[in-house]
């Protein structure tokens, strides 16, 4: 007998023994129960896990998206009819062919397998599985069931049989291929069809073309495989079932080589709210309802970058902005940074520490109105001031370098006048109005008032936009103030008094006041809105923040914009920076809606006011009751005084300056002031500058003598002084 029929009745002795073993296990697989309980269905469902966390905003639309679980991507949960067909019949044609036919395992299929393994055995070649879709399915559910580093045991092999039965006995069919395509690792960290599809080609499940289809079904004989490997099955499987208009294996060749490469991936975008999403998602799988409106997000992200493109050349390239409902103190709208136009776009605007410039002083004035300190017709001087404290001498400016003489309250709150802001400080004290701060929410004030000294008026304090405009809603609320809401769940908070509702109301009414801000920003400038609104802007002194931050009767919008690197924006104010950003804001949230100023509350009288001399037109003022007056006159000089010789104010004897190191050169200035007639002329150090009372003086280091005569030349007065500093003219 040759050696061939010797090998051929071995190999038949061997088949037949593996048949009646085959039987044996089939008929013992019927009586045997799995290690562990099997899951159902609708367990298995509902301990699955995205790796995703979802944000929406108050109608239900998807805002955000965050990533919450590393290990693995997988995206929601899909029901079977949401899976191509196609997608389902090359499935079953790629791993379990006769799946509607079999019990959980595919006797014949394990026969075939085990046979020809025997031939692959003895010809030295890689034996062949015959593992069931629901087979696989009992070692996703089971990780004990699933081979270590690719080869399953005999043991291992036998209890996934038993357990793909159990399943079958509980299971549908079709929950066994849904749960297959959800559970199924396809490539790298890609878990389930939905990852796969979306991550490979862009697509949802039920769109995949025959071709992307192939490649899946592929992908799952061997995830990592080279994108040759995963052609060549998927060419593969295309000849088993053939179809008219079929994709050239060369095509499938294309396709797995770019769907394959990491760096064409394409990733869940993070969507409108990405900042809030950050702060709100930390669970797999879940999704976070907030008070956010989708349309008003586009809305300010729009306006913003529009903005921000149109100062193109000024170094502005961040910005920030929070709209806040003022009666439930929902968050409407979140964004936190301008996007790809930053350096920096993962940095949060709505919550990053930026100084404060002139935005506190609503709140100054409010103190000292509601203290009885002040009313809104009471005068302020805005003159050349110079305070002595423990960091030097602190000479206050206004924005603009000049000095508006004797003003009211209400012109010097609402033209964002420095020095009449830093004398309300003295009024008020600096501990004082340190604490009544905190009491808005503004967290970042951690120090004593000495610590941030008179500098505090003019906002020399970082703040997060977020505390800040919730600080300004507290305005048209009647001096409450209360936390915002994020989440639809969230309960309306309670609200704490944090002044008096008669300041409160007085000082939202000089911040709607357009005539009272004309002094310094015109009639005509974008916090000029068509209904009500009431607002106010700042700048940081180093060029660095610009906000603007004001209210309607419903609505409390901040802007912040500068930039996340700290370096300075050029020629950019809170009017041309941050307001028309507010104001566009303010058009869209009352486009179909007006904005009512609010009603006196009780406690406030109104009368007609004039002022001796006068300063300022006559006009109707609003009081705390028992702080009328009809007329403010104004003390000045008798007949006598203004005989005596010129004197000079400013600066006095023996005067030291520190200029700002930060302000350009060119808008360095000290204001030079005298009493007298205006036929005076002045002199630095033996040159003429000027003449008249009061002009403004390009500084240069060192010492100087100032002096001040009349027009023959007589010396009338002088000073000696010193600017610390190397400027020159």
């Amino acid at each position: 007998m040759g050696n061939s029929a010797i090998k051929f009745r071995k190999t038949l002795r061997l088949l037949l023994l593996l048949a009646g073993i085959v039987s044996l296990l089939f008929a013992a697989s019927t009586l045997l129960t799995p290690d562990r309980l099997t899951p159902s269905f609708a367990e298995t469902k509902a301990g699955y896990q995205p790796s995703e966390a979802w944000l929406l905003d108050r109608h239900g639309e998807v805002i955000g998206i965050k990533r919450v679980n590393d290990k693995a991507r997988r995206l929601e949960w899909l029901p079977l009819n949401q899976i191509s067909p196609a997608t389902q019949d090359l499935l079953l044609l790629s791993e379990d062919k006769r799946f509607y036919r079999h019990g959980g395992a595919d006797w014949l299929a394990l026969l075939a397998a085990s046979g020809a393994n025997v031939w692959h055995l003895i010809d030295g070649k890689r034996p062949r599985g015959a593992s069931t879709l629901t087979m696989q399915l009992a070692a996703f559910l089971d990780p004990a069931l699933a081979p270590a580093r690719a080869k399953r045991t005999l043991a291992q092999k036998w209890r996934q049989i038993v357990a793909a039965r159990e399943i079958e006995k509980s299971w549908s069919k079709a929950e066994i291929l849904e749960a297959y395509f959800n559970l199924a690792s396809f490539r790298g960290e890609l878990v389930g069809i939905h990852a796969a599809s979306f991550a490979l080609f862009g697509n949802q499940p039920s769109a995949l073309n025959r071709p992307q289809s192939l490649l899946l079904m592929a992908l799952l004989k061997g995830p990592m495989a080279k994108h040759e490997q995963i052609a060549n099955r998927a060419c593969a499987l295309l000849k088993a079932a053939p179809r008219d208009n079929d994709p050239a294996c060369e095509a499938l060749h294309s396709l797995a080589q770019t769907a394959l490469d990491p760096a064409n991936q394409h990733i869940p975008q993070e969507s409108i709210a990405p900042h809030l999403a950050q702060q709100l998602l930390d669970q797999p799988g879940v999704r976070v309802s907030t008070t956010l409106d989708a349309n008003l997000q586009r809305a300010a992200i729009q306006s913003l970058r529009q903005h921000l493109m149109s100062l193109d050349g000024q170094n502005v390239k961040d910005g920030a902005v929070i709209v806040i409902d003022n009666r439930s103190g929902e968050v409407l709208a979140y964004v936190g940074s301008s996007g790809e136009l930053s350096d920096a776009g993962k940095v949060d605007g709505v919550t990053a520490l930026r100084q404060a410039g002139s935005t506190l002083k609503p709140f100054l004035y409010g103190m000292a109105i509601a203290e009885r300190k002040l009313t809104a017709a009471s005068v302020i001087d805005d003159s050349p001031i110079q305070l002595i404290t423990p960091m030097g001498l602190y000479i206050p400016q206004n924005y603009d370098r000049d000095f508006k003489g004797t003003v009211s309250v209400r012109t010097a709150l609402a033209s964002s006048l420095n020095v009449p802001a830093v004398r309300t400080l003295g009024l008020v004290g600096v501990d004082n109005f340190t604490r009544n701060l905190r009491t808005y929410g503004l967290t970042s004030l951690t120090e004593d008032g000495d610590h941030y000294g008179f500098s505090l008026a003019l906002g020399g304090v970082d703040v997060r936009l977020i505390e800040l405009a919730n600080a300004y809603r507290a305005l048209p609320n009647r001096g409450i103030w209360r936390p915002v809401r994020f989440k639809t769940t969230d309960r309306a908070p309670a609200g704490k008094q944090v002044l008096s509702a008669q300041a409160a109301y007085i000082v939202a009414d000089i911040l709607a006041d357009k005539g009272a801000r004309a002094l310094t920003f015109g009639l005509e400038n974008p916090l000029a809105t068509r209904v009500w609104t009431a607002a106010k802007t700042g700048t940081s002194k180093d060029m660095r923040d610009n906000w603007c931050l004001g209210f309607s009767s419903r609505y409390t919008v901040g802007v912040w914009v500068g930039n996340f690197n700290g370096e300075p924006m050029r020629d950019v104010s809170g009017v041309s920076g941050a307001a028309p950003v507010w104001r566009d804001l303010m058009d869209y949230l009352h486009r179909g809606n007006g904005s009512t100023s609010p009603k006196p509350p009780c406690g406030i009288v109104t009368q007609q006011v004039h002022f001796s001399p006068a300063i300022e037109s006559p006009r109707t003022e609003s009081f705390l009751v028992g702080t009328e007056t009809g007329e403010i006159r104004l003390v000045t000089a008798n007949n006598s005084d203004q005989q005596m010789h010129a004197k000079i104010l400013y600066p006095t004897d023996g005067t030291i300056i520190a200029m700002d190191p930060d302000i350009p050169v060119k808008h360095q200035r000290v204001q030079l002031s005298a009493k007298g007639s205006e036929q005076i002329a002045w002199a630095m150090d033996g040159n003429d500058i000027g003449s008249g009372t009061d002009i403004g003086w390009v500084p240069t280091g060192g010492r100087h003598r100032l002096v001040l005569s009349d027009t023959q030349g007589n010396e009338l007065d002088a000073v000696s002084f010193e600017v610390r500093g190397t400027w020159v003219p």
